[in-house]
């Protein structure tokens, strides 16, 4: 099910321009109502269930509905993020709970360089065979 903004816990992330939950979709699905500070979901159909916005959420003002077949048995997952880690309780459809830490991110955004000890590309080996633009890699198809 798509994700769910809880108004009544919701501040627009305290007036900021770009809320936590528009930067961490991955499918541009978040805005923020100017008026009355507060974030939704535009395109619900188009949510991911991701859990992103879930997790980034300072407020703990966003959860994904969870789909029928569960919720009339009790099922549910809750994510509560910390400073360095979620904590995710799961509660089965028989009762049982469960709880999983994991760690979050804590780098800088853009610090990583995925590069980093790895050669560089060696143009010239382009035309050898073996790619997939060089002749006989598909045969019947000419460059």
């Amino acid at each position: 099910m798509p994700s769910c903004v809880i108004a009544a816990k919701c501040d627009g992330c305290k007036g900021q321009d770009k809320t936590a939950c528009m930067y961490i979709c991955p499918n541009n699905l978040m805005k923020l109502d100017k008026e009355r500070m507060k974030a939704f979901n535009q395109e619900p159909e188009q949510c991911w269930e991701c859990y992103s916005c879930v997790k980034i959420c300072p407020q703990q003002a966003i959860e994904v509905r969870a789909y029928a077949d569960i919720v009339p048995m009790g099922g549910a997952v809750i994510p509560l993020r910390g400073s360095d880690s979620i904590m995710w309780t799961i509660r089965f459809r028989n009762g049982n709970v469960k709880r999983f830490k994991f760690p979050i991110r804590t780098t800088a955004e853009g610090s990583i360089d995925p590069y980093a000890g790895k050669p560089a590309a060696d143009m010239s080996q382009l035309d050898q065979p073996g790619f997939f633009n060089s002749e006989g890699a598909m045969p019947g198809i000419s460059n």
